[in-house]
């Protein structure tokens, strides 16, 4: 294997494999290096198999809404193992997949840690290899913070590797992943606590969102205790964990205690100081508004920029940079403004754009606000009536859309399309000219008032 590359590409994840096979397609002679698993976080212990433990958590949604319709469905059972292992299949088929792509696109792969020598070279398992264009994208790990017994807790990623489902569980964390975990253990049978730092959930999302969500969890069951931390755990004689809380009111005993109380950079053993790569404190390489670092020639994009932590971002800034670097394409760049996210809870969270609070903070009076909230015909016929709310954030005299935030039954699925509306610019006189869909949820955004 030749020492000498056009791209040299950190990380085999979303960000690092698009980056790597688009330059290839583009001419370039790219070495990709990898120390685990092909697909990144997203593949192995994030979207990938998150989105498969929803869908399952999802139809046992589904299950409790049969019998209104006519279906006797019970009493239903749930193997958590046989799920856990047709989910490992098919990420291994996914890694399996990821290597063929590279294959194809003529990227050499190398399994090992890599490590800088200087700002044009890199170590990996004893050789050296050298280009005038590296790029690090080698994403983040879970945060386990530092007191007594933490260590017997599981991170987000240890949540793929449990066996059975635990009858009682703990969560750490008020974000995105906790709020995610908790529902889909609550949902497929587990007894579950969240205990929150702080007196919310999700504190960037918009306010509107945010309480229902805080309303729905309640009402599923999940035991929510806000401005709380951890002291101390250890392991009881039964096998179970006893955690004792740092206001010293409340005493836990669960089967199984996770953290999610967020993911720190995975760039602490590149021995970056050698290519004199500036750092952030909590390991993030800062970057310009083309993935430069401070150092020309070395590049960042996905997690570890700490810039809209998300694998299509990743993907389509890892595919833009390759683009002005091999297709000369100067100005090509990813646009970090309005870009869609859904929280996989249940009911799912979708959002886009500024939330109520910021478009105030930034327009003032200028800002105007239509919202709804309202029960899915889904549930005409059920005992549950989940309600799904819906915010529409407005600026100016021709009502620019700046914002939409929504949470209810298949909101995940609706927020693409007026994504796109929202990205070119859409006012709300666009969404009104729109003809509904009925009955559907997503004509309620074309009809508010």
């Amino acid at each position: 294997m030749n020492s000498d590359y056009d791209y040299i590409v950190i990380g085999g994840g979303s960000g690092g494999g698009a980056t790597a096979r688009r330059a290839a397609e583009y001419g370039a002679r790219v070495l990709l290096v990898e120390s685990s698993r092909l697909g990144g976080t997203c593949v192995n212990v994030g979207c990938v198999p998150k989105k498969i433990m929803w869908n399952a958590s999802d139809i046992q949604h589904s299950l409790k809404q049969a019998k209104g319709y006519g279906f006797d469905v019970a009493p239903w059972q749930f193997n958590w193992s046989n799920l856990k292992q047709s989910r490992d299949a098919y990420v291994k088929n996914l890694n399996e997949l990821y290597g063929r792509l590279l294959t194809s696109s003529v990227v050499d792969v190398i399994n090992g840690f890599a490590s800088f020598v200087d700002d044009k070279t890199i170590a990996v398992n004893g050789a050296e290899y050298r280009s005038e264009h590296i790029v690090i994208s080698t994403g983040g790990y879970p945060v386990i913070p530092d007191i007594t017994g933490a260590d017997l807790g599981i991170s987000s990623d240890g949540f793929f590797e449990l066996e059975e489902r635990p009858e009682r569980v703990a969560i750490v964390g008020s974000g995105y992943i906790a709020v995610e975990v908790a529902c889909m253990f609550n949902a497929l049978g587990s007894e579950v606590t969240m205990l929150l730092r702080k007196h919310q959930l999700l504190r960037t999302f918009d306010e509107s969102v945010r309480e229902a969500l805080m309303e729905h969890m309640l009402e599923s069951g999940i035991n929510i205790i806000p401005n709380t931390q951890i002291s101390s755990t250890r392991k009881r004689a039964d096998g179970s964990l006893e955690i004792q809380c740092s206001n010293h009111e409340n005493i836990l005993h669960v089967d199984s205690l996770l953290w999610a109380i967020g993911r720190k950079a995975a760039t602490d053993k590149l021995n970056l100081k050698a290519a004199g790569i500036e750092v952030n404190a909590d390991g993030t390489i800062p970057t310009d508004a083309f993935q430069n670092s401070n150092k020309p020639g070395i590049y960042a994009i996905g997690d570890i920029t700490g810039r809209a932590q998300l694998t299509p971002v990743a993907v389509a800034a890892g595919r833009k940079l390759a683009a002005r670097l091999f297709n000369r394409e100067p100005e090509s760049r990813q646009d970090y403004e309005n870009i869609p996210t859904v929280v996989f809870s249940h009911p799912p969270i979708a959002t886009i754009g500024k939330t109520e609070d910021e478009a105030r903070a930034l327009h003032g009076d200028a800002v105007k606000v239509y919202q709804t909230r309202f029960t899915p015909m889904y549930y005409a016929l059920s005992d549950e009536k989940s309600k799904t709310t819906m915010k529409l954030i407005c600026v100016g005299p021709e009502e620019k859309v700046i914002g939409l935030h929504m949470i209810g039954l298949g909101v995940d699925e609706m927020l693409q399309g007026f994504a796109v509306a929202i990205k070119m610019g859409a006012s709300k006189q666009d969404f009104d000219r729109a003809v509904a869909i009925h009955p559907t949820s997503s004509e309620e955004l074309v009809t508010l008032r």
